[in-house]
């Protein structure tokens, strides 16, 4: 079972890098990426990931513009070789670790979208405290992630519209995952389904400021008790400076779980907090088409074949708003940060899930939208 990586001295288990130290299913090692330009007029999300005990590679590119929501879809068997970051048309290169990615969507596919897109990291990789999560006896969630903000260099096609890419006005972040988190194919709940349903309330936000970064996390149980949390500022050539504890207010569109807009807060033990407010610019449902939603025919690590390629293009208007209760929302947003009586501008990722009950905005189930 040995394959190239094994000549690397990158072993932390006595096993070849293709078996990794969990049989777990749900182990996953993935890249994330998003670019958009400072005017806000489109959100291009890319992703791509290898499930080694499913034996499936796979990666998508879902575009926001307008009311058009553009889908890149592609899925292949995992050969030997882990350090094959390529499904079908799309790639990702690393060009310097921790610092230049490429990403690359070949054109002619299905969903009329290409780009040659190169990341140039603008502050350090950050560490983000270990996601852990056990329902009954089984763990549910154990992730480590990192992230960092940057620019982007390069070209971006959009059917028959080319697009310069600069890095004087294209930004974005990028994170690796990897670890246990539910993929592939639906197991059998079992005891699961009746003891304790978990609810996934969640709140990810990655902020690029004129001189640092801002990232935040939150995810809670249904009553409000934090299972994850952090709020650090990285700064280019300092440490990383922690914040306090992550306070939120939603505000919702009535009727729905939409999320329209966000205040959060930054509460240290001594001294004055932190406030940012969140204006939510253009919504990526990245829960439709991509494979982190609830698509029957696709999900993270699901089995497709020894490589499928696909486009979907929808309306952003036909996409029920009943099946958006149940995705995560990326969220291109401007954030003003108000601390010490000055008000710094940035700009970024919200990502929000609100799926299941919440005490703190009234939710007691799954369909039921705010009132």
């Amino acid at each position: 079972m040995l394959s190239p990586m094994d000549d690397f001295p990158i072993h932390q288990v006595a096993q070849p890098i293709r078996q990794v130290a969990t049989s777990d299913r749900n182990f996953y090692d993935r890249y994330y990426f998003n670019c958009y330009p400072v005017g806000g007029e489109l959100f291009l999300i890319v992703g791509f990931g290898q499930y080694p005990n499913l034996g499936v590679v796979d990666g998508f590119a879902v575009l926001r513009r307008g009311d058009d929501h553009i889908v890149f879809r592609a899925s292949k068997a995992l050969g030997a070789d882990r350090s094959d970051t390529t499904v079908g048309p799309l790639r990702i290169e690393v060009l310097e670790g921790l610092q230049r990615l490429r990403v690359v969507l070949e054109a002619g596919t299905a969903a009329d979208i290409a780009f040659d897109l190169t990341f140039d990291a603008d502050v350090p990789a950050f560490e983000e405290p270990r996601h852990f999560r056990r329902q009954l006896e089984r763990v549910t969630f154990d992730t480590a992630r990192f992230v960092q903000t940057g620019t982007w260099t390069g070209e971006l096609t959009i059917g028959d519209d080319r697009l310069a890419v600069s890095p004087e006005t294209w930004r974005g972040n990028r994170d690796r995952s990897w670890g246990v988190r539910p993929v592939g194919e639906p197991e059998p709940a079992g005891r699961r389904a009746v003891d304790g349903v978990q609810n996934f309330f969640w709140i990810y936000s990655v902020m690029a400021f004129d001189d640092y970064s801002v990232f935040t996390f939150v995810q809670e149980d249904e009553r409000g008790r934090r299972i994850v949390e952090d709020a650090t500022r990285v700064w280019p050539d300092r440490e990383p400076e922690w914040l306090g504890r992550p306070e939120h207010e939603l505000e919702f569109a009535t009727g729905t779980r939409d999320v329209t807009g966000a205040v959060l807060k930054f509460v240290p033990p001594v001294g004055e907090p932190i406030t940012v407010r969140c204006d939510l610019l253009l919504a990526n449902y990245i829960g439709i088409g991509t494979g982190y939603g609830l698509d029957a025919d696709w999900r993270h690590g699901m089995w497709q074949g020894d490589l499928v390629v696909q486009g979907l293009r929808k309306t952003v208007s036909e996409i029920d708003p009943a099946l958006r209760m149940f995705c995560p929302v990326d969220h291109l947003a401007r954030f003003e940060l108000l601390e010490g009586g000055q008000t710094h501008i940035g700009t970024g990722l919200f990502e929000v899930g609100v799926i299941g009950p919440h005490d703190k905005y009234g939710f007691t189930g799954f369909v039921d939208g705010k009132s």
